[in-house]
């Protein structure tokens, strides 16, 4: 593992980024209409519901922005990585690059949220602990399925159909854990929020890391 090269791999996935603004922009885009669409059906909505679309909208977001991992690098960019660099630096950088990416987009779509339905979370900081738990566990999966999906030669509906299936239980963990987070909005609900629950959501998200890195070099070499 060489820390500079992870380190220039991941500036180099910003600096193309930056340069192809359309991808962002196009996921930013989603958020905000599927908030405008939500606001002129419901005009409003309860905490349940609040904290159950935030996390289906960034669902969906993210599995937008992991497509764009492998799927849409070219073969000779491909062909490239595998002479300069190791399997293992490359899929850390794609993973750090990812939970950044998908993070900023949980920040966002969550401020939104506030500015169109109010805020629902009586413990924010609760929340937002749960929120980058969610987008790292999010980010690994979908960074790892984006890599088999490519070299399967598939597109982005086949990423999503391997995804949903190891996403679905976390996502349910995720909106779990937001609603006690909303437990002052949510009157049946008051429960402190499950820190055995947090560790477990934390110890899956190193789970999906360590078994990136270690089955990603067998993927690399096909």
């Amino acid at each position: 593992m060489n820390l500079r090269l992870i380190f220039e791999l991941f500036k180099k996935e910003i600096i193309l980024e930056l340069r192809q603004k359309y991808a962002l922009n196009g996921i930013l885009l989603y958020v905000f209409s599927t908030l405008y669409i939500i606001l002129i059906s419901f005009q409003r909505i309860n905490a349940e519901a609040w904290i159950t679309l935030y996390w289906i909208v960034i669902l969906f977001a993210s599995v937008n922005a992991g497509a764009k991992s492998f799927i849409q690098e070219g073969k000779g960019r491909l062909l490239y990585y595998y002479n300069i660099s190791s399997p293992q630096n490359i899929i850390l950088a794609k993973l750090l690059y990812n939970c950044i990416l998908i993070s900023v987009i949980s920040i966002i779509a969550f401020i939104g949220f506030i500015l169109f339905f109010g805020n629902a979370i009586d413990k924010p900081w609760n929340f937002v602990l749960i929120m980058l738990l969610g987008s790292t566990g999010l980010a690994g999966i979908l960074t790892m399925v984006s890599a088999i999906a490519s070299k399967a030669r598939g597109s982005a509906t086949l990423m999503t159909i391997l995804s949903f299936p190891v996403i679905i239980p976390q996502l349910l963990l995720l909106i779990k854990l937001s609603r006690r987070a909303a437990s002052m909005a949510i009157m049946h609900i008051n429960l402190d929020i499950g820190y055995e629950e947090l560790l477990g959501l934390a110890c899956i998200n190193m789970i999906v890391v360590v078994v990136s890195y270690m089955l990603f070099p067998y993927l690399w070499r096909d």
